[in-house]
């Protein structure tokens, strides 16, 4: 029994120190393994377990462990703001301890105060070094000006660091390539992955030491090829006389194969990698800036698909890229100028054809592009952040129209809005939707916000979808059926419709595909079961909405009831009278 206490306690000691830790990981650079680590917390452990049982209490083993943990270079505020907290929450409960009379509380003191104490000493010991390094500075500044001025002259083309011709020499030879006869050329565009992390953790002393090692190697790997720093930890390989892309690709395999092998820095084994952006063309209608231009975006490509390995460049996608670029800049003046419109489709009840609700779609009427579909823009508005403007903009919108068809019907249809991801995170979503509500005098009922099954399954605050819900607004996963299809998740949320994809009405077409017809009547009853409302999407069949309606699906959306028009087309479906069978012929495309 008592080695069974013994081992209980040991191992309430070991459980700490891996908080402890795992807790101050990553708050600075502490030279030691995980292992190491918390084998030092151990020790560290044990002394405060001694020192909260000693009697007489003593507060000095306090001052000692706060500063044994400036020793283990542990000499950051958040690393010590964690210490306290793991010490506070875990450690009288991790060792089984009982906390008498408030020693803890002093006992956390005693660690910071020894912790300032460490810190403050280790800070003067540095300034000492720097006060001594300085006036050794000021001895050899003389002699190191006369030196530096004797290499003034290697140094106008070279860089110091690396003794490689640099940015100057570089641009120049790139010129006089132009400037011959025409011919094919190359450029390797490389920069190292994460080298910023190495000077930001060991510093600049140690990425020095990395660039002259990997200039190194770049000159022993590319032969006679011009290797030149542009500066930081960007390098480039020019290639003359190239008869093909497979000659520069060639030289960019046989680089990242010197560089990836790992590098001794100051006692520390670096894993080392670099992104290759390359360019191969003929210098006939082309330029230098044209060259190192198009090896900057390629360099970038590189590094999206994954880093540690080259792209070439394509100017396909150059093009692609750039009037997508054209395109998201423009976007804040077009809204600011009134070129977006909003376009309604309606969401149709197969049981009887009464119009349920109409889904609110953006679009973009474009000055020389014409009009533009959310799929040309609204990714555009994500990256950028415009879709927070663009979407409040919408939902005033769709508000105010449904407002309109409430005060000419009362049984006009319902609106919904699409959100995207951003707009869900933002803090003024729900204040924003109360306003709009208010202002348009919009019921909260006649407001159906979606949310697509993606953004839902990658964890939506749930809370303001509750906040949401109990406003008395609709909520609905769009597009169901793409992502997770995890209907036992949707039961923790709010929603009260499930609008499955197209892709599982498709095979609804011809009446072929009875796999999709169980596939769908599954959801549908699954749906069901959780007290959702089920609308199939892309219905463009009179076929397909009678299996959906045989199914027990709810309602359906798509071209076979209306194509997505001017508020006036909702206006012509609200006129007409229910469908049977809720199959129609659909009216002409807006």
């Amino acid at each position: 029994m008592w080695a069974g206490l013994v081992a209980e306690h040991e191992a309430g000691i070991a459980a700490f120190a891996r908080a402890w830790a795992k807790a101050i990981t990553g708050t600075s650079y502490i030279p030691m393994s995980q292992g190491e680590l918390e084998e030092r917390l151990c020790a560290l452990t044990l002394e405060l377990r001694d020192a909260l049982l000693a009697e007489p209490f003593s507060l000095r083993r306090g001052y000692r462990v706060g500063g044994a943990l400036v020793r283990a270079h542990v000499v950051s505020a958040e690393g010590l703001g964690r210490t306290i907290e793991v010490l506070d929450q875990r450690f009288v409960r991790d060792l089984s301890l009982t906390d008498t009379g408030g020693r803890m509380a002093r006992l956390l003191g005693t660690v910071a105060t020894g912790y300032a104490r460490a810190l403050r000493d280790r800070t003067l010991d540095e300034q000492e070094s720097i006060r001594r390094a300085a006036m050794v500075s000021r001895e050899e500044a003389e002699f190191a000006l006369r030196e530096s001025e004797s290499r003034f002259r290697h140094q106008a083309t070279h860089d110091s660091l690396t003794s490689l011709p640099n940015r100057a020499l570089f641009t120049d030879r790139l010129h006089t390539a132009f400037a011959g006869p025409p011919q094919r050329l190359a450029v390797c565009f490389l920069d190292l992955d994460g080298f910023k992390m190495v000077n930001d953790s060991l510093g600049h002393h140690a990425g020095d030491l990395l660039l002259i090692e990997v200039a190194r190697r770049l000159r022993r790997s590319v032969g006679e090829h011009l290797v030149a720093r542009l500066g930081g930890d960007e390098f480039v390989i020019l290639i003359e006389g190239t008869t093909c892309t497979e000659d520069a690709v060639k030289v960019a395999d046989s680089a990242l194969d010197a560089i990836n092998e790992p590098v001794e820095v100051d006692g520390q084994r670096l894993a080392v990698s670099a992104s290759i952006g390359i360019v191969e063309r003929e210098t006939g209608g082309s330029s230098p800036s044209d060259v190192m231009r198009a090896a900057d975006i390629t360099l970038h490509w590189a590094k999206e698909s994954g880093k540690r390995r080259w792209a070439l460049f394509d100017p396909d996608r150059n093009e692609r890229e750039v009037a997508r670029f054209t395109l998201s800049a423009s976007m804040p003046a077009a809204l600011e100028r009134g070129e977006f419109f909003v376009d309604y489709q309606p969401l149709v009840a197969l049981d009887g054809g009464r119009l349920r609700g109409v889904e609110a779609l953006v679009r973009w009427r474009h000055p020389t592009l014409g009009v533009l579909r959310p799929d040309r823009f609204v990714g555009l508005a994500e990256e950028s952040g415009l879709i927070v403007r663009l979407g409040a903009w919408v939902l005033g919108e769709a508000c105010a129209q449904a407002r309109r068809w409430l005060d000419a019907s009362p049984d006009a249809p319902f609106v919904s809005v699409n959100l995207a991801v951003r707009q869900v995170g933002d803090p003024g979503l729900i204040a924003e939707v109360a306003d709009v509500l208010e202002r348009t005098g919009l019921p909260p009922d006649r407001l159906q916000l979606e949310i697509t099954e993606s953004d839902a399954m990658a964890g939506v605050d749930v809370g303001v979808l509750d906040a949401l819900a109990s406003m008395g607004v609709r909520l609905a996963i769009d597009d169901f059926g793409t992502g997770y299809s995890n209907l036992a998740y949707l039961r923790h949320l709010p929603v009260r419709e499930l609008k499955v994809a197209g892709a599982f009405v498709e095979g609804l077409r011809t009446g072929d595909s009875p796999v999709d017809e169980k596939i769908m009547a599954t959801l549908v009853a699954l749906a069901h079961t959780l007290d959702l409302t089920v609308t199939a999407e892309n219905v463009e069949t009179a076929g397909q909405a009678a299996r959906l309606r045989a199914i027990g699906c709810d309602s359906a959306q798509g071209w076979h009831f209306g194509h997505p028009g001017p508020p006036s087309a909702i206006d012509e479906h609200l006129r007409r009278p229910a469908l049977r069978s809720g199959v129609s012929t659909p009216p002409p495309a807006a």
